[in-house]
């Protein structure tokens, strides 16, 4: 009877350990850095070029991104790649401290109207441009003035 080995290359069962370890290490430290910013997971995915299910599968530790991902990643949740990696001595570069926060669009709902207007053509963006015109139009135009509510009007404060 023949008996079959692994093939010399295949990693050993400590390196695999390792790699797991380290993937949800990485995961951990995303995520705790995404929940900081107030960022939803599609948030980032878009930022890095990523599908969000992948980006999911990182968070949870189930696979460990690219390099290029990583360095991304660090950058869009400002996280220094030394402290996501458990490296010694580590300790955030003053770059990191200094440059404003990449993509800071304001509210959940915000960055979410922003990721789907991404999706649109030029004509649907201009059709859109017109409703949205339209609307800050009306919005003005039905707030009270001071004449409607029977309200007087309140001038400048002299004393």
């Amino acid at each position: 009877m023949k008996t079959v080995s692994a093939p010399a290359d295949a990693p050993s069962t400590d390196s695999l350990k390792t790699k797991r370890k380290l993937a949800v290490r990485v995961g951990e430290v995303l995520r705790a850095a995404r929940q900081e910013r107030a960022l939803t997971q599609a948030d980032v995915a878009e930022r890095v070029g990523m599908v969000t299910e992948v980006y999911g599968r990182v968070e949870r530790g189930q696979m460990l991104p690219s390099l290029p991902k990583l360095r991304k990643l660090c950058l869009v949740l400002r996280v220094d790649a030394n402290a996501a990696l458990k490296l010694v001595g580590h300790q955030a570069p003053s770059w990191l401290e200094d440059t404003p926060e990449p993509g800071a669009e304001g509210s959940p709902r915000m960055r979410r109207l922003l990721r789907t207007l991404r999706q649109l053509d030029d004509e649907q963006l201009a059709a859109l441009h017109v409703m949205a015109n339209t609307l800050a139009k009306l919005s003005t135009l039905r707030q009270p003035r001071a004449a409607d509510t029977g309200k007087p009007k309140q001038g400048p404060v002299t004393a």
